[in-house]
């Protein structure tokens, strides 16, 4: 089909090429305005409206790189706290927090 696209669009072989491939003409005519379109600009995406608010963000960060769990994983960390009876945000969330600062890699030293 690859080739059927690549026929001019004014030549008129554009019928005689689909049909010697068998393929649908509907198709390569499709693909063929596919690949003229300008490309679409993609749309920023909105906040959630569940995620945690600034305040709250703070709080999970200066608790994962307090010198307590500064070594840990967040499954860990999650895992001490709930032991303790705090319950900051789920441990994905951990991970997204630490990710957006660039601190999602290994905790060890």
């Amino acid at each position: 089909m690859a080739a059927a696209i690549a026929l001019p669009a004014g030549s008129g072989l554009t019928s005689t090429v689909c049909a010697a491939l068998r393929v649908s003409r509907a198709s390569v005519l499709r693909h063929r305005a596919a690949l003229a379109a300008r490309p679409r600009a993609a749309k920023p995406r909105p906040p959630s409206h569940r995620a945690l608010p600034e305040r709250e963000r703070t709080r999970v960060l200066d608790h994962l790189r307090s010198p307590r769990f500064a070594d840990q994983a967040p499954t860990e960390v999650f895992a001490s706290l709930l032991n303790e009876g705090t319950y900051l945000c789920w441990i994905r969330t951990m991970y997204r927090i630490l990710a957006a600062q660039g601190e999602a890699a290994e905790r060890r030293r």
